[in-house]
């Protein structure tokens, strides 16, 4: 398993660097040439600036049962398709439950804005937005390590 972020204005690239690390999961940063990382301790891929070029160079590398964080509800939805398991950056999961609820709200803002109307933007990033996200992907952390274990104890 890995952790794939979509790394273009995530703002909790250390958060998964540091719980990636206590776990031993790799951490893979996926950005265009408008956002280049360099953080030790993960891989970079950094690909050329283009509509949604990051997006599909991460979809690309995921594996079933990999994590991807991001705030994309498309990319969550390829995500899903690939069998992985999308993040948001808030903590929540996107399943198959809720995408096309979430991508419903998606394209009527997008309706909306193209019209020329107006949407209030993201408000400001709380503590709790960072300590949600922290408690779910150490959740998820600890549940894919046990699971790990019990199939080595199997093979075994």
């Amino acid at each position: 398993m890995r952790i794939y972020v979509d790394a273009d204005g995530c703002p909790v690239v250390d958060l998964v660097l540091r719980l990636a690390g206590r776990f031993g999961v790799p951490v893979v940063l996926v950005c265009d040439t408008a956002h280049q990382f360099h953080r030790p301790g993960c891989q970079v891929i950094t690909v050329s600036k283009g509509a949604d070029s990051a997006d599909f160079a991460l979809v690309n590398r995921l594996c079933p049962g990999d994590l991807a964080v991001t705030q994309d509800y498309g990319l969550a939805a390829m995500c899903l398709a690939r069998r992985a398991l999308p993040l948001s950056q808030d903590g929540a999961l996107y399943t198959q439950e809720n995408i096309d609820g979430l991508l419903a709200v998606r394209h009527t803002a997008q309706k909306i804005r193209r019209s020329g109307g107006r949407l209030k933007g993201p408000s400001k990033r709380t503590p709790k937005q960072n300590e949600d996200f922290e408690r779910t992907l150490t959740s998820l952390l600890k549940e894919m390590q046990e699971k790990e274990q019990i199939n080595g104890e199997k093979e075994d």
